[in-house]
């Protein structure tokens, strides 16, 4: 280190301030990773990547999974740190406990706190952020942020008032404007269950509801759809459409289906038939029926009908463990390549040459 590195490092008053290369907070993040590969790409771009610290926003209409997502991220949280709460913020009060029991959460590892309004999401939360440090392994979660009112709009309903309320975005962005740099400094990631809203121009499109706010202050925003799954005429379940409008690490506008079925809960291996058979190491020689590909092109293995290999463990993980399959699903969603940001040559000319 310089002499004049080290006198500046010295004088800083920040305890964390270091040099690019040595800095806990700018260097590589904490993943935590799910037990479900797509949806670790949808938040990183990496099979083996996950949630990292910082705001990641789960919004959609109502009965789109949003919930059950973000305890799925929760659960995944408490299995990598034993030590780990989950502070739970609640506004709306229709978790049911099967999704804690069926994520194996240990309900006494998770703090409920019921919230009514912004600003006293706000306080509290302030309030907890301000006594962590980067050695608390906290996940926050907050289900949800589109239902909390304001403290005015609340107010105003007490006293019989009926005007529009211009308190709440202003609340809403105070809020993430001062919980974003704790997250990260800490190391503390939080994930706000939203809703949205469809535009009035011709060609609607949703919109994650609550203001700017949210969206400057994010890693992550995720607009969530749905399609049914149905078995002849019968509805057995959803495929979830997880849209990426947002994200540090995955490309923007990507699309992300996670199947969901009545009787067996989350497919784990949702999306991997349609990227595999993309990446040519599966086909479909014969109408119904996948066979492997080698790297020579050549067909090898027993052939499989979809529902053979849709939720086939031991298919999947060999397929992860022995193909490029995890090479292809990164550089076909992460926003960054490994070459130059600038491209092209050097244009910068020496006075002699411009003479």
């Amino acid at each position: 280190m310089s002499a004049l590195m080290d006198k500046i490092k010295k004088n800083s008053t920040i305890n964390e301030t270091a040099t690019l290369r040595n800095s806990k907070i700018f260097g590589k993040k904490d993943m935590i990773t799910t037990p479900v590969p797509m949806i670790n790409v949808a938040l990183s771009a990496d099979v083996d990547g996950g949630l990292t610290p910082g705001l990641t926003v789960l919004a959609g209409p109502s009965k789109h999974f949003k919930t059950l997502f973000a305890l799925l991220m929760g659960a995944a949280f408490l299995k990598k740190y034993p030590e780990g709460i989950i502070l739970f913020y609640d506004s709306e009060f229709g978790t049911p406990q099967k999704y804690f029991e069926s994520l194996d959460i240990d309900q006494e590892r998770v703090l409920h706190t019921p919230i009514s309004d912004v600003e006293q999401l706000k306080s509290d939360v302030m309030n907890q952020l301000k006594g962590m440090d980067r050695n608390d392994k906290v996940c926050i979660i907050i289900d949800s942020i589109g239902n909390l009112a304001s403290k005015k709009e609340i107010d105003d309903a007490i006293e019989g008032k009926s005007v529009a309320d211009m308190t709440r975005a202003k609340a809403m962005k105070s809020l993430f404007r001062m919980v974003t740099p704790h997250l990260t400094i800490k190391d503390i990631p939080m994930i706000a269950v939203n809703h949205t809203y469809q535009t009035m121009e011709m060609f609607s499109r949703a919109v994650v509801s609550g203001g700017t706010g949210i969206m400057y202050s994010a890693d992550n925003v995720w607009i969530i759809g749905r399609q049914q799954d149905k078995d002849g005429k019968e509805i057995q379940g959803y495929n979830f459409i997880i849209n990426i409008e947002k994200s540090r690490f995955v490309k923007e506008k990507s699309k992300i289906a996670i199947n969901v079925t009545y009787d067996a809960g989350i497919n784990r291996w949702s999306g991997l038939l349609e990227n595999a058979l993309e990446a040519k190491i599966i086909a479909k020689p014969l109408a119904g029926r996948y066979e492997r590909i080698d790297e020579n092109g050549e067909f090898f293995g027993p052939r499989y009908k979809e529902d053979d290999i849709v939720a086939n463990d031991e298919f999947w993980i060999d397929i992860l463990k022995t193909t490029n399959l995890k090479e292809f699903l990164k550089e076909k969603y992460s926003v960054g390549g490994e070459g130059s940001l600038i491209s092209g040559e050097d244009i910068s000319t020496s006075e002699e040459e411009e003479e």
